[in-house]
């Protein structure tokens, strides 16, 4: 690559991983913030001004407010799979390009799902906090902290895309009955794994644990409402690791006052951070983690370096790998600008 202009400048809007930090230090004139919390957003909205892109997390709101102080903004370069937090018809209108970074965290966000789902079963946040804090007295007990069995049980996925799809691989392992829930047909869940599409409410009262993987839209925001709450087993679980809305959260609590169902694992909510009051934080039954899904140290190393190339292409003339808005194309054609 051959720099005779100057370099696109970008804002950062966190510390990045190394692998991927480094190329855009390379190749572009590049501001990071360096704290650990987020830049409020007047800072997000001071810096945009005279950048040529802008690398996003989840936590910032890139919306019109944004970029109408952006006019040279060209492209918003996501590191997360989702991209709700951007108002992507509003970026198109404007030409400005939406990449994200899909794929590479699918296994590492399947695993966490199943992390969260074995600690319920068999109880292990609640046997780890027993032995800390001096309650294990005897030795062993039949009745001591008994969980339920994973192998053998009925599990619903909901959202069959590539997470929930690699959710369910998993539970192929386990010998479980697979039962999935998607608006679009996945007949190589049913071809590949065995799985049996139904209706939601059909999948909510034959499931033992129900994992969540949709994305976060109009349609599926308190998808797991108060309704659906009572439709399941006094016995199931309810993971999610997908969008904190999708679920409701206050409905959630009650269920699992009222003994509706049985636990719950929640790697994401509805106020991210959520609050320290938040009542579900008292309760014994349910694991929680602050949206670390992907926290691995290759899938987010890799997550950077996507980032980077999706920016690299951009400025290269190149269809970025990974465009959420192919739809920009006909609004700003691409051009090499490096």
């Amino acid at each position: 690559m051959v720099n005779h202009m100057p370099k696109p400048r970008i804002y950062v809007t966190r510390e990045l991983p190394e692998r991927g930090l480094k190329l855009i230090r390379k190749f572009f004139d590049a501001e990071v913030w360096s704290d650990y919390a987020p830049p409020p957003k007047k800072v997000i909205a001071e810096k945009v001004k005279n950048v040529d892109a802008l690398v996003s997390l989840l936590s910032d709101k890139i919306d019109r407010e944004i970029l109408d102080v952006a006019p040279k903004l060209k492209i918003v370069s996501q590191l997360a799979v989702g991209f709700d937090n951007i108002d992507v018809q509003e970026a198109t209108r404007r030409g400005i390009y939406v990449t994200n970074t899909p794929e590479v965290l699918t296994d590492t966000t399947a695993d966490f799902a199943w992390a969260l789902l074995m600690a319920l079963a068999r109880r292990i946040v609640e046997a780890d906090k027993y032995v800390r804090t001096g309650q294990w007295k005897v030795g062993w007990h039949p009745n001591m902290l008994a969980g339920r069995d994973v192998y053998g049980a009925t599990i619903g996925v909901v959202g069959a895309g590539r997470i929930g799809y690699a959710v369910a691989k998993r539970a192929k392992g386990f010998d479980m009955k697979i039962l999935y829930y998607d608006v679009i047909p996945r007949p190589e869940m049913e071809k590949d794994l065995g799985a049996k599409k139904v209706d939601i409410d059909i999948l909510l009262k034959n499931s033992d644990f129900v994992s969540i993987h949709v994305p976060l839209m109009k349609e599926t925001h308190h998808l797991i409402n108060a309704e659906k709450l009572k439709l399941m087993k006094s016995t199931a679980y309810l993971i999610n690791n997908s969008r904190g809305p999708v679920i409701d959260e206050k409905a959630l609590y009650d269920a699992l006052k009222a003994g509706q169902i049985a636990g719950a694992g929640l790697d994401v909510f509805e106020q991210e951070p959520t609050p320290i009051d938040n009542p579900l934080l008292k309760l014994d039954n349910v694991v929680v983690a602050p949206h670390t899904s992907s926290a691995s140290l290759e899938t987010r190393s890799r997550m950077s370096e996507m980032v980077a190339e999706n920016l690299l292409s951009f400025f290269e003339g190149k269809r970025p790998p990974n465009l959420v808005n192919p739809d920009v194309l006909k609004v700003k054609p691409l051009s090499r600008q490096f």
